[in-house]
Order: structure tokens, then sequence, then C-alpha cells
């Protein structure tokens, strides 16, 4: 064998490895794709995706039950396209994590209502993948609200980082208690028939249930007594924030509050006999410095959607209206009633929710040890680990020393006070029924919401509203002076002045 007879056998072998290998790499190449596509399909998904009801309500919702006959299968929500690297990142990542739940969760300790909320949902669906099917935002047929919507988004995505599934959450799986629509109708909330035609005597400082003649609304007040107290927390106190002082001792006078948060029973009450279908300039609005004091009651516009969230509604808090709702709320009340209702001031609100205490809460206990055990601040705050992400019915809790249910957690509640970081340090010390500062951008809210981590539920804990961010997908023009459509866990409850001769 000479020299060139041996080149060309290694020449053939390597040719023969090479071909070899390049079989194999087709099959794997072709196997590989097999597994892939098959790992795209719907039955893939769902064999690791048990929630109970995905499947049902994905075949109701219109990404599957619709006049064209088209069907949007899992992963065209909840994967960015194909084509780019991040389609196929987002694939192994949600890929790997699944998997790993479905081998180690057990599906009935997962919280399937709380999958359903917008906030779970903005994590597992892919705006570049709702434009890449929905390419015409202006389709023939869309309503002249939608395309005030899409104008909007148009023109504010980027900026405010809206997604689509902010405004049509039930696009891919069907939900009956959502709606994007403008509300029609006075909602039914309430087992009471009963309508009320006469009011509640109030002759002596004590509790008494206010009715609404005309309506079926009740509203249990407490006779909260006056007193002193320390506003704020000390420096020692954990999770503090540097808006809670300084500490200072005040002084404020007897009131009658509601033992619970405004109910949507008793605003739909007031939502029935005052709304408007026409808007309040909000120039005559901001003309009263945000508080009415015109004669006539002019109520709500229609919402859009339903504002309980479909968490139901009956003695749950009322939520999502704004400061200058809440405060027209009380002007319609006290109309009806012959008495002055208003919104607390926060050191009324802080001096009835601490109950005549002075610690973090108004029950024993260390913060650190509320951080995994619910045993004691469960049975009397709403809050993230025990709301199921929701609020929840005043039953739930155990009333304060002063017998108010929910100061602490379930929904914030606004003051009437204009909130200032150093609010405290304008205060002197024995000041009698302090109302805050003069002037402001923003109102006080206290109390922490369902959501809150245990920290933010203490009695001194301070926050405030954020009007703008609060409205920042409202499409509409004006925005609404009404509704917020950007917060949850926002509602309030009633003062009401002790009438001259009570005791």
């Amino acid at each position: 064998m000479n020299q060139w007879d041996g080149m060309e056998k290694k020449l053939r072998k390597n040719l023969l490895f090479c071909l070899l290998g390049l079989a194999l790499g087709i099959v794997l190449a072709l196997v590989g794709n097999y597994f892939y596509d098959r790992s795209s399909t719907n039955e893939s998904c769902m064999a690791c995706h048990f929630h109970p009801e995905a499947a049902d309500s994905w075949k109701q919702s219109y990404h599957y039950n619709n006049p064209s006959g088209t069907k949007v299968d899992c992963v065209q929500c909840h994967l960015p396209p194909e084509g780019n690297f991040a389609h196929f990142k987002a694939k192994a990542k949600i890929g790997i994590k699944d998997v790993w739940s479905a081998l180690t969760k057990k599906k009935e300790d997962i919280d399937w209502e709380s999958k359903k909320e917008l906030e779970h949902a903005t994590r597992i669906v892919y705006n570049s993948s709702c434009l890449e099917c929905h390419v015409n935002l202006y389709p023939t047929g869309i309503s002249d609200e939608g395309i005030v919507a899409h104008l909007y988004y148009d023109e504010n995505a980027e900026k405010l980082n809206l997604q689509c599934i902010s405004c049509h959450l039930d696009a891919g799986h069907f939900n009956p208690n959502y709606s994007h629509s403008k509300m029609t109708g006075v909602p039914v909330s309430s087992t009471n028939t009963e309508i009320y035609t006469t009011l509640a005597e109030v002759t002596s400082f004590e509790n008494f249930t206010e009715t609404v003649p005309g309506t079926s609304a009740a509203i249990r007040m407490v006779a909260v007594p006056g007193g002193k107290f320390t506003i704020g927390s000390p420096s020692v106190e954990q999770f503090r924030a540097g808006d809670e002082g300084p500490q200072k001792e005040i002084e404020v006078s007897p009131f009658f509050m509601s033992e619970v948060e405004i109910t949507w029973d008793q605003y739909w009450a007031f939502y029935g006999e005052t709304m408007s279908e026409g808007r309040i300039d909000p120039d005559v609005v901001r003309a009263h410095n945000a508080r009415p004091d015109i004669d006539a009651v002019s109520g709500p516009t229609p919402p859009f959607g339903n504002p309980d969230q479909g968490w139901g509604m009956g003695d749950r808090p009322a939520l999502t209206m704004t400061h200058y709702a809440a405060e027209v709320f009380c002007r319609w009340l006290s109309l009806r009633t012959g008495r002055h209702y208003r919104l607390p001031t926060e050191a009324e609100w802080e001096y009835a929710a601490r109950g005549g205490t002075d610690g973090a809460y108004f029950f024993d206990g260390k913060i650190r040890k509320f951080a995994k055990d619910t045993t004691v601040i469960g049975g009397y705050v709403i809050y993230a680990l025990n709301s199921r992400n929701r609020t929840q019915e005043p039953s739930r809790v155990k009333p304060n020393p002063f017998g108010l249910k929910n100061m602490l957690g379930n929904v914030m509640e606004y003051c009437s006070d204009w909130y200032a970081e150093d609010a405290y340090a304008q205060l002197r010390d024995g000041e009698k029924d302090p109302q805050g500062p003069a002037t402001g951008t923003e109102h006080v809210v206290r109390g922490g919401f369902y959501a809150d981590a245990a920290g933010r539920v203490r009695s001194a804990a301070r926050s405030h509203t954020r009007h703008d961010d609060w409205l920042r997908t409202d499409p509409q023009i004006p925005k609404s002076i009404w509704w917020y459509s950007d917060v949850k866990g926002i509602g309030f409850r009633v003062v009401c002045d002790v009438p001259e001769g009570i005791n």
C-alpha cells in the first residue's frame, strides 16, 4: 500500500464519520424539534399546569370562543413571540419553574383565586405577544370608548408601562366576575330588604345604628371617648418610618366612628340616590379645596368594570372610590340624617386605632413574632399572610378596645388631613383636635391594606394618596374624579360629630 492509498482510506473513514455525525445531528435536531414543538402544545402546558379551571375558562374566553373561529394557544400569550432569544429564555425559565412546581407542590395548597388577579397576570402575559396578533388596534366595529382607550395607550404605553392585559384581563381566561365596560344600574349586594323610614335617635353618648331613610343602609356607629394620647411611634419601634415622628401628646374631643369601613351595601345606597351620568367640573372641585360644600349632592358617575373586583359586596368594604367621592358620601349622609358626618382627622384615626394602647399594635405581641405566625395578628388584622390577596368581611376579625373592627389592614382608609412628611413636627404638645397641614397635594391614608406585611399595619404607620399613579390607566378625558383605576385596597370610614346637648 502506497502513501496515497493510506490517505484515501483515511479520507473515506473521516468522511464516513462526518456523514454519521451529520445523520446523528439531523436525528437529534428532529427529535429535539419534535419535543420542542410538543412542549409548546396546550396539552403539554396543562400536564404541569393543573389549575382546575384553566382549560374551561380558556375555552369560554374570546381567545377561543369568538366569531372568527380563531384559537389562541397557551404559548401565544404566556411566552414572548417566537424567533428571538427572549422567547427561548422565557420558555426555559418558565418550563423549569413549572416542572419543579408540579413535582414539589400540592395543588390543594395553591391559592388559585389569587392567580386570577391582575398583579399575577402581568407577570405571566407578554405585551409583545398581544401586539404580535393585534396589529390593528382600531378594527371595524370598535366602540368610541375603545378608540379613546387605545389612543391613550398609543400615546402613553412606554411612559406609563401600560399593558394590554390591564384592560383585557379576561381575554384569555373568562372570568364572570370581571368586566371592563361601564357599569349599568345599581348592584344589589345585600340580603337586607328593609327600607328604613326613620332616623336613629341619639340622646346620649353611646353606640347607635344610623339608619338612612329611604334606603336599606344601616351604619353602626361607635362612641369614642375623647382623651389624650401620644401620636406617632418611638424611634426604637421596629419598621418605623421617618414620617411617624417626632411624637407629640395630643388631645381629641369625643366623636362617633363607624364600627367598620363603609361597606358596599352602604355605598351603593349613596350611589343609587346620587349617581350622575354627567361630571362635576374638576375646576369646581379644586375651587372648593376638594371639599364639597354645595347644597345638592351630585354623586358618582358609573365605574368601569366591577369595582368590587369580583370579591363580593355586602359587608365587604367599598373600595376604589376617590378621596373626593368619600367626602361627597359624607356630605350626602349629613344631608340625609341632619347630623354632621365627615372623614376622620389623622389624629382621631390614630387615637381610635390605638384604643388606649401605646404599642405597635392594640393587641399584645412583638412585631417579629408575626413574621410567620399569624395566630395572634390574624385574629385582628386582614393582611398579607391571611387575606388571600383580597378584602374580607368584618366578621373575620375581633374588635380593638374601643369596639372598632379592621382599623389595621383590610383596606387603607382616607383621613381628612393633607399629607406632609413633617406633619408631627408642626404640632404642639398638648394641642387639641389638630386638623393637619393647611395645604397639600396628597391626603393622608392610614391602616394598611390586605396585601401589606405586618410592619405596614402598625397603629402608627402612615401613608398617603398617590392620585396620579392611581389613575394611571384611566383613559377618560378628563380623568374620573369618582373612581380610581389603579388601586384596589383603598376605602374609608366615617366620623360623626357629637350633636350639641349630648353628653
